[in-house]
């Protein structure tokens, strides 16, 4: 991936004035609001099936973060097809695979970006057991160290209804964000989606609208956040 081509998706780090940005610092104040009564300090968003955007929706919320002084950590939890490497021009030769596999320190796993108060951890090798990885006692281990030295972390894993590893991320993280991709996502696959987060007692924040054509700005596509149900774990 090219650097012009990264600029493009971190619209909120290049172009930080623009609608597209408002909505993601508006997406960032509504997780905020839906927190009041129970921090929200580990956040995954999910999306159905590849392509709803949902990487570059994560890597948008994480720089809002960033840009409100907060240290943030986004891990990329896609040990199947990682992206957030490309994302942001870094290195995937270490990342969480490496910490949670080979013994290595998160603190070397962690690679700073070029937005302040951003770092992301990578995936890392892609290993032959994606989900047996994830749903171990040394990720959840390294969950609760990494809530010790970041004010936020955020999650990207691999298409829900795909494979299990989503669902495994989700019952570990305070709150999760639906992605739909407008016009692409059809009714009975996003109820499903909502099902299988329901079903392993994830909190759903609400749901993030893809690919909106703004009224008003023929051609121009933004994304804006619909609040939705607030179910806590149990």
């Amino acid at each position: 991936m090219s650097r012009s081509s990264t600029e493009a998706k971190l619209v909120t780090h290049t172009n930080p004035s623009s609608p597209l940005s408002e909505a993601y610092r508006a997406l960032r104040t509504n997780i905020q609001f839906s927190g009041i009564d129970e921090r929200i300090q580990t956040l995954m968003v999910a999306s159905a099936q590849s392509g709803d955007g949902k990487s570059t929706s994560i890597s948008n919320l994480a720089i809002a973060y960033a840009q409100e002084g907060k240290q943030v950590l986004l891990i990329d939890g896609d040990l199947r097809k990682p992206s957030l490497h490309h994302m942001f021009l870094l290195s995937n030769r270490l990342g969480l695979t490496n910490v949670l596999l080979g013994g290595q320190s998160w603190k070397q796993s962690v690679r700073e970006t070029h937005v302040p108060n951003l770092s992301v951890m990578p995936a890392g090798a892609i290993p032959p057991n994606p989900s047996e990885i994830l749903a171990s006692q040394k990720m959840k281990t390294l969950m609760d160290e990494l809530r010790e030295h970041f004010d936020i972390i955020l999650f990207d894993t691999p298409p829900i209804l795909a494979v299990s590893d989503g669902i495994i991320v989700s019952s570990m993280c305070d709150g999760v964000v639906i992605v739909v991709n407008s016009g692409k996502t059809k009714y009975a696959v996003a109820k499903k989606l909502q099902q299988s987060l329901d079903r392993a007692k994830a909190r759903v924040l609400g749901v993030l609208l893809n690919n909106v054509k703004r009224k008003g700005n023929e051609g121009y596509y933004y994304n804006y956040y619909a609040y939705g149900s607030n179910a806590k774990k149990s």
